[in-house]
């Protein structure tokens, strides 16, 4: 494209938002206009993400600059006072990477559409101002939105997954404290995280969206998620094993088949008929899923980098099909294995 998007940064103090930083210099159609934050005005960004210092000049502040669109990575409740205080033209389109606007995505006179580009491609496209999804809701859902476009969510589905420390944020912490973290694993929010809301609803979405049945899409009932997170001892990385009931003459190679051709037109997720692991996806905005069937249960796998693809990776994204890019533009990354 001839005119460059002029992109603002609010909050890019924080690990997602020196993501952001990272890709969006790097993108041949974006211009940083603007990196706003509460505290570190007049700081140079290099200065706080030390990895950029060499690729700009930039300095936090307190202005937008006009921009075409806000991508915010404010802490989760703050999004919406942000757009309540800031004079934000109607123009402006905004990204948000928080989670005030992922259930409810009508505020002050804006619609945010769910940003999951495999489940909602079209959509975000003509998309005004999205809400991007959580880590753990990207990583979970690329397993089970195949089985949910197909109808065949028909039991629980358990999950147990393991993210990076990354995923609590910067500020320190005890659970992210090196001697608390290093050689250790642990259980938080037990059945009760967050990102579960987010991934119900939009499970529910994909399903009635597929379904021929007029009846059975008014009456299409929430599928149950029993979600173990865990603490890792790493710092990036999401890796999930999710299972369910599989259904009724179902064979391994029809599973295989339903994934790949759920992802066959996505640039970045892919299933393998091979094991995966977490370090084919670090630094990448890629998914990776693999399928097992087993004694009348189907089991798939699935792992992402959940600074990229669950955060900034898929908040550009969003943006490249909101301004009519190729979808993959400024996010062919090499993963951080071997």
């Amino acid at each position: 494209m001839n005119k460059k998007i002029r992109v603002a940064i609010a909050g890019g103090t924080g690990y997602t938002g020196g993501e952001l930083f990272r890709i969006l210099l790097n993108h041949p159609d974006v211009e940083i206009v603007a990196a706003t934050t509460t505290s570190s005005e007049g700081t140079p960004v290099a200065s706080v993400h030390r990895d950029l210092i060499g690729e700009t000049d930039l300095c936090f502040g307190k202005d937008l600059n006009d921009p075409d669109v806000i991508f915010l990575c404010l802490g989760h409740g703050i999004s919406r006072e942000f757009v309540d205080t800031h004079d934000i033209k109607p123009s402006c389109r905004i990204i948000d990477l928080g989670n005030d606007f992922r259930l409810d995505g009508n505020y002050a006179g804006r619609q945010f559409i769910y940003g999951l580009c495999e489940s909602a491609r079209e959509e975000i496209r003509q998309a005004h101002d999205v809400a991007n999804p959580g880590c753990f809701a990207t990583a979970i859902q690329l397993a089970a939105l195949p089985l949910a476009a197909a109808g065949l969510i028909n039991d629980e589905i358990h999950v147990t997954a393991i993210t990076g420390s990354t995923g609590a944020g910067k500020k320190p912490v005890e659970t992210t404290h090196f001697s608390y973290r290093s050689d250790n694993i642990s259980i938080y929010k037990l059945f009760s995280h967050q990102h579960l809301a987010e991934i119900r609803q939009n499970l529910v979405r994909v399903g009635r969206q597929a379904s021929s049945d007029p009846q059975a899409t008014e009456s299409a009932e929430t599928p149950v998620v029993n979600f173990v997170p865990l603490r890792g001892d790493f710092a990036r990385g999401i890796f999930a094993s999710v299972y369910t009931r599989a259904a009724e003459g179902m064979t391994l190679e029809d599973y295989r088949k339903l994934y790949e051709d759920y992802y066959a037109d996505s640039p970045f997720v892919f299933h393998s008929a091979e094991g995966i692991s977490m370090k084919e996806v670090v630094n990448t905005n890629k998914g990776l899923v693999h399928v097992e069937l087993h004694d009348g249960y189907v089991h798939i796998a699935s792992c992402i980098d959940n600074l990229v693809k669950g955060a900034a990776g898929q908040a550009v994204q969003n943006m490249n099909l909101m301004f009519g890019l190729p979808e993959d533009r400024g996010l062919r990354l090499k993963p951080s294995a071997f």
